[in-house]
């Protein structure tokens, strides 16, 4: 049977839906922050549900008439149920860097979201929802009764707002200014807030002109022939490295190997979409600049114009920019998701048409790689690579034992082990210079504290999201090897992060430009 309701009526079912189970997680964080005893944190939590109701139905009473009432409900019901799901299973939280993920995300990226509990959340979150706003009538008024309603309903839900953020503005005002993630967990306004500043973000950097980097870049011996892969992992953290002093065996190959391995190494951010093009511009974290790094010319710009032939494979989702102009740009992946076994096959087809005997330009090759990228961890290796068991065979990953959990992405990590060793054994096969730098772009949180992937405000961001590995090698036949390798040894246990690397590779490279800065090069710390 069709229920006819006014319009004021409707806009305040909708306001506490919106407000109401799509943000469970939020009040029960607010509860726990609340300085009350349990029952008095439960009326507390219930208080907050008022005040985000009557802020809902205040913002729908100003833009929500009858004639657009239910495209308007049905676009913030689809909204409100996606990112709760992420919000109440994952512990994510929804801002303009995760807004960018998902705009950078590709199909495949997307599918691995994809579980069983998740249509189920979708069924009553969205589907059902929304069967309710069809079957809902919305009784025809005047105008002159319509704006009365919406001027009483706007005054009540003012007063309303008032009123309970007065009464507790003494528990408000620390929590939210010591714990400023809390408004990232309100759905729909944090998908809303997060859109609009990544649209204002985006048209801003449309058509922006090309700001030249690195004019002056030469290489100061460049008959010394060589050839340097720079490897950037995805999704790997220092603490499940084994070469960091994680208790199970998840670098076996590369402890065999001679490598430099820095334990102390921090990210740059902790998304994809903010870590590569940060590592790349020059930019140090604490000064990075999005706009400026997304028209500007990077490491890769000065290589290529010092003279160097730079070639990018890319086993993930792209190279977030950062190798727009770059000549040669491989995916060799065809056949949907691979593991990065794609990245030795085609390393292998780009150093087998070089000549190396006579190089005409020395190399830079970067390898990204589809790494640990979550939750679908069980997909990024081979099943010969399954040493920890059980796992969680699952996109749903919430659902899994820690155990389970931590074994799946064990796994991963003991696949990169291989891959990178692997690779430095093709390097080794060269009667050349080689050398290689491996740091992953972010790491990843399984469960600790509540969180699951990444993409966390970097300012509470936990160390699973921001120490990540970072490791070099060098071939005997690489310049001054023995002293580098003393220099960079010396370094291994200190303090080291992204920012290092646009400085050091170009150091390593021996191309110098003005725009180096000497401080952050590793090589430099020991003149």
């Amino acid at each position: 049977m069709v229920r006819q309701v006014s319009l004021s009526v409707f806009n305040g079912l909708l306001a506490l839906w919106l407000a109401g189970l799509p943000n469970l997680v939020f009040y029960k964080q607010i509860a726990h922050l609340a300085s009350f005893n349990s029952v008095g944190a439960f009326l507390f939590a219930g208080i907050t549900s008022l005040i985000l109701s009557s802020f809902y139905y205040f913002v729908l009473q100003l833009f929500s008439w009858r004639l657009t009432a239910k495209v308007l409900a049905i676009f913030l019901i689809v909204l409100t149920g996606l990112t709760s799901y992420f919000t109440n299973q994952l512990g994510i939280k929804i801002d303009v860097a995760q807004v960018q993920n998902l705009m950078q995300t590709d199909l495949h990226e997307t599918l691995d979201l994809l579980s069983f509990p998740f249509v189920l959340h979708i069924l009553g979150y969205v589907v059902l929802p929304c069967i309710v706003v069809f079957l809902i009538c919305i009784q025809p008024q005047s105008w002159q009764k319509t704006v009365q309603h919406k001027l009483i309903g706007i005054v009540c839900a003012f007063a309303l707002m008032g009123v309970g953020l007065f009464s507790f503005y003494g528990q408000y005002a620390p929590i939210f200014r010591e714990n400023r993630e809390l408004k990232a967990q309100i759905t729909p306004l944090n998908i809303i807030s997060g859109s609009s500043s990544y649209l204002k973000s985006f048209v801003h950097q449309v058509n922006q002109p090309l700001v030249q980097y690195g004019t002056d870049a030469v290489q100061t011996h460049p008959q010394d022939k060589k050839v340097f892969v720079l490897v950037i992992g995805e999704t790997g953290r220092a603490e499940s490295w084994s070469l960091d002093g994680y208790n199970r065996p998840t670098n076996p190959n590369l402890q065999k190997l001679d490598i430099i391995n820095f334990s102390q190494a921090s990210s740059c951010g902790t998304q994809t979409a903010v870590s590569v093009p940060c590592m790349f511009s020059g930019m140090p974290r604490k000064a990075y600049d999005e706009n400026l790094a997304s028209h500007r010319e990077g490491l890769l710009d000065i290589a290529q114009r010092a003279g160097y032939e730079v070639t990018w494979i890319d086993n993930n989702a792209g190279c977030k920019g950062t190798c727009n102009r770059i000549k040669t740009y491989i995916t060799p992946c065809k056949n949907g998701e691979c593991d990065d076994g794609v990245l030795l096959e085609a390393l292998n087809d780009t150093l087998q048409k070089l000549d190396v005997k006579n190089l005409q330009k020395n190399q830079l090759i970067v390898l990204h790689q589809m790494g640990s990228h979550g939750p679908a961890y069980y997909k990024r290796y081979p099943q010969n690579f399954e040493k920890f068991k059980p796992v969680c065979a699952t996109n749903n990953i919430q659902d899994c034992s820690h155990q389970d959990l931590i074994n799946t992405y064990d796994n991963t990590i003991l696949y990169t082990d291989d891959v990178l060793a692997q690779t430095i054994n093709q390097l080794k096969a060269l009667n050349v210079a080689t050398g290689l730098f491996y740091v992953s772009d972010h790491g990843e949180s399984t469960g600790e504290h509540g969180l699951y992937l990444h993409g966390t405000p970097y300012f509470i961001a936990p160390s699973q999201q921001t120490h990540v590995p970072m490791l070099m090698w060098f071939s005997p036949q690489w310049k001054d090897e023995t002293k580098i390798k003393s220099c960079l040894q010396s370094q291994r246990a200190t303090s080291v992060s992204q920012d290092n690397l646009f400085p050091t590779v170009l150091g390593l490279l021996q191309i110098k430009t003005q725009v180096l800065n000497p401080s952050l090069n590793l090589l430099e710390q020991c003149k």
